[in-house]
């Protein structure tokens, strides 16, 4: 192993840890994987996944140390345990970016840029992956990098987050591509190119060219037909967020409970004053079982009543199922008029959060939600409503799945409400690496996302991805604004879903299954 291509997938690594919140080097994403491809040029596919292994460990360590801190402040975990476990997470996240070098490896260098051209497809067709296996997890997906960059990403709802990141690699090959072009050598291998396997520096600037200008005539139009309809839609609807920033070593200490309804209280009647259409508290602000707690209960409603608005609300709450009692993370709308109009029990829990999977094999490991047994799943997607106007309601980390947000707008949202609690995450980078993972989902499915959290980022995000207003995190606070509900048809990442990521994965099987036929019948006729 060169010393050179090691330095080539360290920087390839630290590059794709830059790009994401707190640091937000978005730039970076355009020319993160070049280094990588440059380490990679002319190695077999064993070769290939160790290169491929050390960026996408570096990129995983980097981007989710977070998870250390939440193991030993509220996992009730040693030091050394949560850094095994951090470590073992990030081992498996990277094992995906290690295929991904691996069956680049297989390619034979005499394809040329089209071994360079199916690298996209091979990461989409990965990333995807990596958001369905186990439980799922596709946290700092490579699109996500480009929370920011606006005017670049509207096509998001056509192709999704996945068709933002296959453009991303799209863009990194064209540029290794052009890179070779200009030196006429393999940079680090000192092999002469032959012209006939990459195409000319006029071709791979068009393309680059080409691709730049068209994704930002599209966001152009997008944003801009947004922005004029904006200013003459009169269907808004007034709302207002609560961050009640409670400490989350206190959240579940029975004697503090009347402490949190009453900073809820005092927020909620302080944002009264400006008539509300609907009011936003985090996930589980309530702790206790609204559901039979009637003195809590009682409060919380005649807070309703006095705040004139509906309060939507996170709160546990408990059922009898198979004869046991099951247990749910449930959010709730309630009315002036002291009614129940809408519930919602949290489908895609957090495991080792509120449940611990395998617990077989993680007997060692207790769930980080305190005081109340594991968590069940929901099964309906409820849609509620408020002035006419349709929501659905996504708790904490359900937001990164984009099939939630989707199947939510299919079932008639208008907008969407997002209730978390990131104050597990402390002072890190993990509650920016959330809220940019919001934004994609209000361009997907062209609605105002409405996001309360327990401490920050809660914000305003209107159908472009813009953030219109957001809070500091570990900050007591309340905003308000206006949104305009979706009242027109559905986008056609809405209706039809991440094509883009099936059709990656048709491209991959079609071509590696067509090499790996190719190789064997040459092994054999070789041995004839």
């Amino acid at each position: 192993m060169k010393k050179s291509e090691m330095i080539c997938s360290v920087i390839s690594g630290i590059f794709l840890v830059l790009i994401f919140p707190k640091f937000n080097m978005g730039f970076l994403a355009w020319i993160a994987l070049v280094p990588l491809f440059l380490a990679l040029k002319g190695k077999n596919p064993v070769q290939s996944f160790w290169f491929a292994w050390i960026s996408g460990f570096i990129y995983f360590a980097g981007v989710l140390y977070w998870v250390v801190n939440t193991m030993i402040n509220y996992g009730n975990l040693s030091v050394l345990l949560s850094y095994l476990i951090l470590f073992m997470l990030v081992v498996y996240l990277s094992f995906y970016v290690a295929l991904f070098g691996f069956f680049l490896g297989f390619l034979s260098e005499e394809d040329g840029y089209k071994k360079w051209i199916l690298a996209p497809f091979l990461w989409v067709a990965l990333e995807f992956l990596r958001g369905y296996v186990l439980t799922g997890f596709p946290w700092a997906a490579l699109g996500y990098s480009q929370f920011m960059s606006l005017r670049i990403i509207q096509f998001a709802d056509i192709t999704g987050i996945y068709g933002v990141s296959f453009f991303i690699v799209l863009i990194n090959s064209l540029i290794f591509l052009l890179t070779e072009n200009i030196m006429g050598q393999y940079i680090l291998t000192g092999t002469t190119i032959s012209k006939e396997y990459t195409p000319s520096k006029k071709v791979i600037i068009l393309l680059l060219f080409l691709s730049f200008s068209l994704s930002m005539l599209y966001g152009s139009l997008k944003i801009n037909s947004y922005e004029k309809q904006a200013k003459e839609d009169k269907n808004r609807l007034k709302v207002s967020v609560v961050q009640g920033n409670i400490d989350q070593g206190r959240k579940w200490d029975s004697e503090y409970v009347r402490e949190t309804v009453d900073i809820y209280k005092g927020l909620t009647m302080k944002l009264s004053k400006n008539r509300p259409d609907l009011i936003v508290w985090p996930e589980t602000a309530a702790p206790f079982y609204f559901q039979s707690d009637k003195g809590y209960s009682e409060k919380v409603l005649s807070l309703a009543e006095a705040s004139n608005a509906p309060i939507l609300f996170g709160s546990p709450a408990r059922q009898y199922v198979d004869g046991k009692i099951g247990f749910y993370n449930r959010a709730y709308l309630i009315n002036p008029e002291k009614e129940v109009t809408g519930m919602y029990d949290k489908i895609h829990l957090v495991p080792f959060g509120e449940y611990v999977p395998l617990k077989k094999f993680f007997f060692f490991v207790e769930k980080m939600v305190e005081g109340i047994g594991e968590f069940h799943r929901g099964e309906e997607y409820s849609i509620m409503d408020v002035k006419g106007k349709k929501f659905g309601v996504q708790i904490c980390f359900e937001i990164i799945f984009p099939q939630y947000a989707r199947r939510l707008v299919k079932n008639g949202a208008q907008f969407l409400v997002n209730i978390t609690n990131d104050a597990w995450f402390g002072e890190s980078a993990a509650p920016y690496q959330h809220i940019s993972i919001v934004v994609f989902r209000a361009i997907e499915n062209r609605v105002p996302i409405v996001r309360s959290a327990n401490t920050g980022v809660s914000g305003l995000i209107n159908q472009t991805g813009r953030i219109t207003k957001n809070t500091e995190i570990f900050l007591r606070t309340a905003i308000e604004g206006e949104i305009i509900p979706r009242d027109q048809g559905i986008t056609f990442y809405t209706r039809y879903g991440d094509i883009v990521a099936y059709f990656c994965i048709i491209v991959v099987f079609s071509v590696f299954s067509t090499t790996f036929l190719l190789k064997y019948r040459k092994e054999r006729n070789s041995y004839r």
